[in-house]
């Protein structure tokens, strides 16, 4: 036992751990900083770092001068981790007025140490010189220190990223990107790159947003007519009067046997009148607004040569993939011209889409099934503080929600089976949605099978064919198709999917039946006539699964740039 006395607490700040079994953190390998979460995320919270010299950079949270101005405090966040790093600066180092406000961004080098007993932080950083500096007006800035709500934060979409709620919010979304990537990755799926502007519309529902340039090249066309108008008819008929009389010319030289020059010269003129009558016909030709054939829109003078969408899925094109890669998968944007303003609905949002050959809706299930018990287990092993925040300021059954899904077998039940329960349940209790054979459930019926009936994940198949899609197969009772939901506490539908119909005679009709047009689709059918094969997939949302994982009630709180009716950011 030592008998040096123990420094006083007010001089434990400028005490530093010689500790040289701790290896030296090292700066990020393309920027000049420490990431904060490389210091205070270590099981030591950092402590054992006491001594070295580090460069950081980040937005100050929180600021605060002490001591009448001697030095300052600021809290310290570069969106590496929920956690902020506290930094202390001297008066003789900068201008503290300039650091202390929030949002202001500092890049700085200083020595770490261990702050003083009693403090809840296990290190911090003493700065010896400042870098760089981003300062920021109190008065301007639109994000004070204080709460704000998620809705008004809506109106920052470019600032928003700052506060702690949507930060973490991105670093779980980043990695549910990740596992997805990881799981299928490691199953051995394709990632497949989808069309966003498409012909095909996957759904059937006709809520499509259209891809044209006929509005902007009538515009530019109206506006060129007025600088240039176009010719006269009179015009016209005088042009053709020229090269009526130049052939003459070219016809009476060569009847009399005029010298080559000659001859060549009346071609010349005779060349020149026939392309500048071309030219005048054309543009008599042109009309302003736009292009119209047999009373209707003529899309064949569109960009694409016919009307294009943005797709709603990438579904059908990476089946194509999958009848010949056998298990693919696509992870992109879709977009949804619904007049929507409900929490649940984006007009801009992704999906991830697996696609697997030689698989039927039992194989569909089991893969469904395994991808979202991975999703959860991935979030609790590697974004653990993140979803600890979400705890302690949104839904305090986040974590206990995402345990339950990534130990829990899913229950599986017929659609049938389901309205059973669903009858059986509405004389206790009031549906706001009527319960019979044949609708298509509502988020309350889901989630009464989730929460309440049997407090776990549900997987609904054999949906009723009249509900569901023209490529889910039917059934040999040709009353029901081979379609499955993945249902989830807080958010009922995390998944849909189905087995694909392989039978082309049986998906022709399908086709049909919906009133679709058969054109379109006829590449889709040649899957079909040319080496069918049985195949399943999927479409999980992922928004819906950041909802779910999160606890947040609002789909547009959960990606970066929410595009909505009225709106659309940035």
């Amino acid at each position: 036992m030592s008998s040096d006395p123990a420094p006083p607490s007010d001089q434990m700040s400028s005490v530093t751990l010689s500790d040289s079994t701790a290896a030296a953190v090292e700066e990020s390998q393309f920027s000049q900083r420490v990431l904060i979460r490389s210091i205070i995320t270590r099981p030591d919270g950092g402590a054992g770092l006491a001594g070295q010299i580090v460069r950081v950079g980040g937005w100050v949270k929180t600021g605060r001068e002490q001591g009448k101005g001697a030095f300052a405090f600021l809290e310290l966040n570069d969106g590496s981790c929920p956690a902020n790093l506290q930094v202390i600066v001297d008066a003789a180092v900068g201008k503290l007025s300039q650091l202390v406000a929030t949002g202001t961004c500092v890049h700085v080098e200083g020595e770490l140490k261990v702050p003083p007993e009693g403090t809840k932080q296990r290190v911090e950083l003493r700065v010896q010189k400042i870098l760089d500096l981003g300062t920021v007006d109190p008065a301007k800035y639109p994000l004070p220190k204080t709460k704000l709500t998620l809705e008004l934060l809506r109106d920052y979409v470019h600032l928003r990223p700052r506060t702690n709620t949507i930060s973490a919010i991105a670093r779980i979304r980043n990695v549910l990107a990740y596992a997805t990537h990881t799981f299928f990755q490691k199953h051995g799926f394709l990632y497949v790159h989808t069309p966003i502007i498409t012909t095909s519309d996957c759904e059937g529902a006709g809520e499509m947003f259209q891809v044209t340039t006929l509005i902007s090249d009538a515009e530019k066309l109206e506006k060129e007519l007025i600088k240039n108008p176009p010719p006269s008819e009179a015009d016209v008929e005088a042009a053709k009067l020229l090269v009526t009389e130049k052939g003459e010319a070219v016809a009476q030289l060569k009847s009399a046997k005029a010298n080559k020059g000659s001859i060549s010269a009346a071609v010349v003129e005779l060349t020149k009148a026939k392309e500048n009558l071309s030219k005048l016909e054309e543009r008599f030709k042109l009309k302003p607004g736009i292009p119209q054939k047999d009373g209707k829109i003529d899309y064949s003078q569109d960009f694409f040569a016919r009307q294009a969408f943005l797709t709603v899925s990438g579904q059908l094109q990476v089946e194509t993939f999958a009848c010949a890669l056998s298990s693919v998968y696509t992870f992109g944007p879709t977009f949804r011209a619904e007049h929507s303003h409900t929490s649940r609905h984006l007009a801009e949002f992704w999906m991830v889409e697996p696609e697997i050959a030689f698989a039927d809706i039992q194989d569909d299930m089991n893969c469904a099934e395994a991808y979202v018990r991975f999703l959860c287990q991935w979030l609790l092993d590697n974004c653990l503080d993140d979803m600890e925040f979400m705890v302690k300021n949104f839904d305090k059954s986040a974590i206990d929600r995402l345990r339950m899904v990534s130990s829990t077998k899913f229950v599986r039940i017929s659609y049938t089976e389901a309205v059973a329960i669903l009858e059986e349940a509405s004389k206790e209790r009031q549906f706001e949605n009527k319960v019979e054979w044949g609708i298509d459930l509502a988020s309350e019926h889901e989630r009464y099978l989730t929460e309440v009936k049997f407090k776990s994940p549900v997987i609904v198949y054999n949906y009723p064919k009249g509900i569901k899609a023209f490529y889910m197969k039917v059934n040999p009772d040709n009353k029901t198709v081979a379609a499955m939901d993945v249902l989830v506490p807080k958010v009922g539908e995390l998944i849909g999917g189905s087995q694909r119909e392989e039978r082309y005679e049986v998906i022709k009709e399908r086709i049909l039946e919906m009133g679709l047009p058969l054109e379109p689709y006829e590449w889709y059918l040649d899957l079909r006539r040319y080496g069918t094969v049985k195949h399943s997939g999927f479409g999980l949302g992922f928004e819906r699964m950041i909802l779910f994982a999160t606890g947040l009630e609002n789909i547009r709180d959960v990606i970066p740039f929410p595009r909505y009716p009225g709106r659309a950011d940035l």
